[in-house]
């Protein structure tokens, strides 16, 4: 199949661009559990918050949107689970589901599937949709971490906003722009190569 087919094909991701095998799919799910490791070490502590911001959201996003549900919930699950059984790739080289943090990398699981089922129906294809699946991915995440956070460390839910959700907004929002742009111009990109 050409990539000029692929690429208008309905219910095609961008991985879908490239050719169809088991060994693309391992590939790929792979490379995006390290594309979200390797994005997690970028991480800046956030005064009064155990959570700090890093890039592993983005990448969580990105690989979701990029690759569909199946193999972004595959990807972002390998991570989750080798993470989990000890490799240093959370946030600062820190491992183990006991961290106070643990609950967003579950949102990412979550939010990586939401965001590759709408991009199979085509919401990365403009930056109008692709801004509104990168809020949606994030308030997965937010959803998923923050009553992780309040129960991990006992905070109120009005404290746990406060230093888990608030701090990232700002931080949030320069990400879906970064997406926005990204994600559609590869389309545009793809659909004048093919």
């Amino acid at each position: 199949m050409s990539t000029a087919s692929v690429s208008f094909r309905p219910g095609a991701v961008l991985a879908d661009l490239l050719p169809a095998s088991r060994v693309r799919d391992i590939a790929l799910v792979v490379g995006g559990a390290a594309l979200t490791g390797l994005a997690a070490q970028i991480a800046v502590p956030v005064p009064g918050s155990p959570v700090p911001v890093t890039g592993q959201t983005f990448a969580a996003l990105l690989v979701g949107t990029a690759f569909g549900a199946r193999r972004g919930f595959l990807a972002l699950g390998l991570y989750a689970l080798l993470g989990a059984a000890g490799m240093p790739w959370f946030a600062g080289g820190t491992s183990g589901a006991s961290g106070a943090s643990f609950g967003y990398v579950l949102g990412m699981l979550l939010a990586a599937t939401v965001v590759g089922a709408l991009a199979r129906r085509g919401a990365d294809r403009s930056v109008l949709r692709t801004a509104g699946t990168m809020v949606l991915g994030s308030a997965v995440i937010y959803a998923v971490g923050v009553p992780y956070l309040m129960g991990a460390t006992g905070m109120s839910l009005s404290a746990a906003v406060a230093a888990g959700l608030t701090p990232f907004l700002v931080g949030d929002a320069l990400k879906a722009a970064l997406a926005m742009g990204a994600l559609p111009a590869a389309w545009k990109l793809a659909g004048r190569r093919g």
